[in-house]
């Protein structure tokens, strides 16, 4: 299974995101998937990266050319697709997963999964869509997807394949139910 995960390029101040992100890249090597990710080899993106590669793993970084020419990118990948632009490299990410999972990171790592949300409110994209809640990361994303419910502008059915896990072992439920 190709698996797109979104996540920041900087390491974050909570300790805890460095062990799940590990563990997490870890779990993906170890168990035959291939990793889908931005590319890049700093902070949590590298740490992700690499912790896969050490297991064994197949890494697909997708990074626009803006951050190959500040060479941000991992050089260890399997496999490095270039795109022009960010928009570019959304689609790709979105064309190459199988399941999608939104590690805690900033502003990038928000767009990028609710862009994959919405294709699956939509039922343009049928594949798991998972925010990893460490720690009660995405509560508040949480509570405005029920308050959308709430006040009508959205559905309980439109929001089924989005799916909150608190940990490594909600994550691998959900996807060997996929």
């Amino acid at each position: 299974m190709n698996i797109t995960v979104y996540l920041g390029a900087n390491a974050g101040n909570d300790p805890a995101l460095a062990e799940a992100v590990r563990e997490l890249g870890s779990w993906i090597g170890a168990n035959g998937h291939r990793l889908v990710y931005g590319g890049s080899r700093s902070g949590l993106m590298g740490q992700l990266a690499q912790s896969a590669l050490d297991a064994g793993g197949t890494v697909t970084g997708v990074e626009p050319q803006f951050f190959v020419q500040q060479e941000l990118q991992h050089d260890g990948l399997t496999e490095l697709i270039v795109t022009k632009d960010m928009t570019e490299r959304k689609t790709k990410m979105i064309e190459l997963g199988d399941a999608f999972i939104a590690f805690p990171g900033g502003t990038g790592t928000l767009e990028e999964i609710a862009e994959v949300m919405s294709k699956v409110s939509l039922g343009q994209l049928d594949a798991p869509c998972i925010l990893y809640d460490l720690n009660g990361y995405y509560d508040s994303l949480k509570a405005l997807l029920a308050k959308m419910i709430e006040k009508g502008l959205s559905t309980p059915q439109r929001q089924q394949g989005i799916r909150f896990a608190a940990n490594l072992e909600e994550i691998t439920t959900i996807l060997n139910k996929a």
